[in-house]
């Protein structure tokens, strides 16, 4: 069959990637792209960090201005998905009208983990998870004295670090036991630790929430698991997403932590294709377990995939994952999966917030943490792109050299 129209559902990060790998792989049929957000398609990265603070403007934030839609022939559509018909490759909006496809790629995203307490209905309760949240949080934030953070994952510290730049007292509760215990190592969460706590943020670690309390419908305190108070007039949380595969349910889709989907990225319907956060691949770098990941590379990658493969160039998905963090003025940067890792080294100076960890699992390197080490990152990425034949012993001698050893070994 010949491809003459390609809808996406999810005008994110994959889904305008997809759209624009398309027309650049040469594709000349029609392409649909459905988002549910009002305006342009935008990047959501800077929304906790660099678009809170006023750094960049709302215009910095687009994939594209406007014209390139026209001049691409990409048909943006400002309305929600709400069902697929399989049988006749339709995809139903909300509006009542149906968009016709001859492939169809579901890049849907992931909604925010709700906070399940009560108060977290009050105003001045956030999950950063869009612009129109960025946008309603951003003068309430400059106005705030008394912030309290839930969770010590990438967006709660990035948050936190702007709230402290702004000049609140913040208070940051944790469940687990360190910052990015779930992303990061032991030694890089320290880092991290003391980074923020330099910076005025006080950690409470092994610590829930029971409720948000309120005054006159605003937020005034939060009690904590084991029963105190502490005043608050802003609270922010990130506690994990959701994917959104509710449309890929009721279709009767594969799903396994988020929709699933083959080495090519194609679902159980050989038609339909899922991409970026919601799609649960086989991964290479985590034994060719379904894995779903929430990175601009991992949509970015997975959307040129199926672009290429669209286009009579199928190839099984197996770029490297890699992902970032900016908080204050460290940027970590992470190579690789650590799961499962044994055994680590140090480059650099944890102390001094310029520091590489290497993480290896059965004497293999299988990540590489970095702050403020953007030689080392990139480095990094060249050797776990190959077979890294890096052993910690070699790694741990004095005077080691990453971009070195890289540049040594490329063959």
């Amino acid at each position: 069959m010949t491809l003459a129209s390609v809808v996406i559902v999810g005008a994110g990060q994959a889904g305008f990637q997809v759209a624009a790998s398309l027309r650049q792989e040469g594709f000349d049929g029609r392409i649909t792209l459905i988002g549910d957000e009002p305006g342009l398609p935008y990047q959501r990265p800077p929304l906790s960090k660099a678009y809170l603070l006023g750094k960049i403007q709302a215009t910095n934030l687009l994939f594209r201005p406007a014209d390139f839609y026209t001049t691409q022939r990409i048909e943006l559509l400002h309305d929600q998905a709400t069902a697929i018909d399989r049988l006749n490759r339709r995809v139903i909006l909300a509006s009542g009208a149906a968009v016709s496809y001859d492939h169809l790629v579901l890049a849907t995203g992931a909604h925010n983990r709700p906070l399940p307490v009560p108060g977290a209905e009050l105003p001045q309760v956030f999950g950063i998870k869009t612009k129109a949240d960025a946008d309603s949080l951003a003068p309430l934030a400059k106005e705030a004295r008394n912030v309290v953070v839930i969770g010590a994952g990438f967006i709660g510290l990035e948050f936190a670090a702007v709230a402290a730049a702004l000049g609140a007292n913040v208070h940051v509760l944790e469940l687990g036991e360190r910052p990015m215990a779930r992303a990061v190592s032991r030694e890089m969460s320290e880092l991290f630790r003391q980074a923020h706590e330099a910076w005025g943020v006080h950690f409470d670690f092994r610590q829930g929430l029971s409720r948000i309390d309120g005054d006159n419908g605003n937020v005034c305190a939060v009690q904590t698991g084991d029963g105190r108070a502490l005043p608050a007039d802003l609270v922010v949380f990130g506690i994990g997403v959701i994917p959104n595969a509710q449309l890929a349910t009721e279709a009767g889709l594969d799903i396994e932590n988020g929709i699933k989907v083959d080495a090519s990225l194609l679902t159980s319907d050989p038609q339909i294709s899922a991409v970026g956060d919601v799609a649960s691949f086989p991964c290479l770098q985590n034994n060719e377990l379904h894995t779903r990941l929430e990175s601009v590379q991992n949509a970015i990658d997975q959307a040129r995939a199926v672009a290429a493969r669209l286009m009579g160039k199928p190839a099984p998905y197996s770029a490297l994952p890699w992902f970032w963090t900016d908080q204050g003025n460290l940027k970590l940067q992470i190579a690789g999966l650590s799961h499962g890792y044994d055994s680590t080294v140090v480059l650099g100076s944890v102390e001094e917030h310029q520091a590489s960890v290497l993480c290896f699992r059965n004497d293999r390197l299988v990540a590489v943490e970095s702050c403020n080490r953007m030689g080392d990152h990139m480095a990094a990425r060249k050797i776990l792109a190959r077979a890294p034949k890096l052993t910690a012993v070699e790694a741990a001698t004095d005077g080691f050299d990453l971009k070195a050893w890289e540049a040594a070994n490329r063959d």
